[in-house]
């Protein structure tokens, strides 16, 4: 039995040694091809909207719809050219009326940072999505967010977006880096995990898997193929503000706190979404009229499936489900900013208690200057039981004393204050006559006039920035006594989309004029895309969007409140230079600081 038992003994031992040679060597061929895989390269050309724009062109004659995206370069969609440049718009709305900046040169500059926004990285495989909407209501312009062929290459545009970050950083020597990166929410279009964990891993510079479920065309589609990023350059500091899509279900409905008991299931079902006209009323999402519909990946453009009346259908359309899909908490979505390898880790987060949601932090980018940065959750609550749309303005009780405390502290210290939060204010509507107005709730701790009162009270507030209306508006607030304290004015000044048209970035460079007061000097950048690249498809695809659902006028001359400040934008861009004076404390510091 003995010379039986060690032959059996010598075929175990040898099965398993090859068995382990194997997969050794399949763990190899893995991190082979890994390593093996490349990015997508911009253009060597790194320039901003000063020096040329992106101009689109007409819209062509023949109509079609969104969706037919293999007909837009047949029937001419899509097409742009370059422009000419778009100089400064000197700006002197919250000056006194008889300054004159004739004299005045800038002196010392005190910052330079960059703000993405919107970049709605868009699991288009997901099957709770609202595609089949924007079919049923082709001709309103707000079904394009629902769908568009830009959804293909959400990823890949903010990894253009980054290398031209990169690329201007290290311009002529590092001759103007940027201090850091400000990121103004809606990070992810619908809260899920493999949205963020994309988003988090362009800028760290991982290798990108654009696709979910099945990984449908993961060989042979170029929106769906692996590559690898090219990540932030790591000497930038990069800081994240929280949007109503990072933590609500399409930017509109709490997961949990919903009309749709099953809202959270839904996104790691197989079953594709059905639901009703929600358009006309929220209240419809409890039926089964319309199946939403999925991108087919596997389809050179995308094409839409499983959508159409419930009545078509046998059975309910199925997909390959993903646990890498789930709804993330607010907690748990902070907390993913910490597994990062770009800076700082935790990403602003760090600054304030993920455990309990609070999205609202401060940090100094500069030791040495006089500036703070307040970054606001501004985003409606989860369990508010409103079945409205959640895109309004909104702060709570602990978020509305926190603010007015950092206010009062960066007064107190002499600092000059910037305000980051996702939702402007002032350039919409009251609610509920708007969707992304303030929200004029009981819940809402502060009104809109109370709120702007207690900012013009802090004369050291240079600017609010934000973004989710996908535009660059630049809005003055004008001090409440322009003559004696034209001090207590601030600007505000939006960031648009990286996701729709015009695909832009912002700069910011702010100086210390010869005569102590400050310029603010705003720049839009469109993303370096190299042609042939998904990020150049991208940009076609946003401008045929645009074409096809008619958003120019809204692009160029959106202004619902009719405000004498917010000027048009030529071709969706505005740049500025943005005058505000300080408040003598103030000036007498910097005259210290900087004789």
């Amino acid at each position: 039995m003995r010379p039986a038992y060690e032959f059996k003994k010598f075929w175990l031992v040898f099965l398993m040694g090859m068995l382990i040679f194997s997969l050794s060597g399949c763990s190899k061929s893995v991190v082979r091809n890994q390593s093996q895989i490349e990015g997508y390269p911009i253009d060597s050309n790194v320039s901003t909207t000063l020096q040329r724009t992106v101009t689109p062109g007409s819209k062509p004659s023949t109509a079609i719809t969104l969706g037919e995206v293999s007909k837009y370069s047949q029937y001419g969609y899509g097409n742009w050219t370059y422009g000419s440049g778009l100089p400064y718009d000197k700006r002197l709305d919250i000056m006194p009326t008889a300054y004159s900046s004739s004299n005045v040169t800038k002196k010392t500059k005190l910052l330079n940072f960059f703000t993405i926004s919107d970049i709605h990285i868009t699991d288009k495989e997901s099957p709770n999505q609202l595609i089949y909407l924007q079919r049923l209501h082709p001709s309103l312009p707000v079904g394009a967010s629902l769908y568009s062929g830009i959804m293909l290459y959400t990823t890949h545009v903010l990894d253009a977006a980054v290398q031209t970050v990169n690329a201007l950083h290290n311009k002529d020597n590092k001759a103007n880096p940027f201090d850091f990166g400000l990121s103004l929410g809606d990070t992810c279009n619908t809260t899920q995990y493999n949205e963020l964990r994309w988003y988090i891993d362009v800028l760290d510079g991982k290798v990108i898997t654009p696709s979910s479920g099945a990984n449908l065309g993961a060989d042979t589609i170029d929106y769906q193929k692996p590559y690898k990023a090219a990540g932030l350059d790591k000497t930038i500091h990069w800081y994240q503000t929280l949007g109503n899509h990072d933590h609500f279900w399409m930017g509109s409905i709490p997961v949990d706190h919903s009309l749709r008991k099953d809202l959270r299931q839904s996104y790691i079902t197989d079953e594709v979404f059905a639901t009703g006209d929600v358009f006309r009323d929220l209240r419809k999402m409890n039926s089964r009229d319309y199946y939403m519909g999925v991108l087919d990946g596997s389809t050179p453009y995308g094409d839409i499936k499983y959508a159409g009346p419930a009545g078509n259908f046998s059975s309910p359309p199925k997909v390959a489900a993903d646990p890498n899909r789930r709804s993330l908490l607010r907690t748990e979505w902070m907390k993913e900013f910490f597994n990062t390898s770009s800076n700082p880790v935790g990403h602003g987060f760090n600054l304030t208690n993920a455990n309990n949601g609070f999205a609202c932090y401060s940090f100094a980018p500069k030791s040495n200057i006089p500036i703070k940065v307040i970054v606001l959750d501004n985003t409606q609550k989860e369990d508010d039981d409103s079945i409205d749309i959640h895109g309004h303005g909104f702060l709570d009780q602990a978020r509305w004393a926190w603010l007015k405390k950092e206010l009062a502290d960066g007064d107190a210290a002499g600092q000059l204050m910037i305000i980051a939060a996702h939702v402007p204010i002032g350039v919409e509507v009251t609610a509920p006559n708007s969707e992304m107005g303030w929200w004029t709730d009981p819940q809402n701790a502060v009104t809109l006039p109370d709120l702007i009162t207690e900012l013009q009270s802090h004369p050291n507030l240079l600017m609010w920035i934000s973004g989710h209306r996908h535009l660059n508006t630049v809005k003055a607030f004008i001090s409440p006594d322009p003559v004696n304290a034209p001090e207590k004015g601030f600007w505000q000044v939006e960031t648009p989309s990286l996701r729709d048209f015009p695909q832009q970035f912002r700069t910011f460079e702010i100086y210390l004029n010869s005569d102590y007061s400050i310029s603010i000097v705003t720049t839009d950048v469109d993303p370096a895309v190299r042609a042939g690249t998904p990020a150049a498809t991208s940009r076609k695809y946003a401008i045929a969007a645009t074409q096809i659902v008619g958003t120019w006028d809204l692009t160029t001359k959106n202004n619902p409140t009719n405000d004498p400040t917010i000027k048009p934008m030529p071709t969706g861009s505005y740049n500025a230079e943005l005058v505000k004076q300080l408040s003598p404390a103030m000036k007498a510091k910097t005259q210290i600081l900087y004789p």
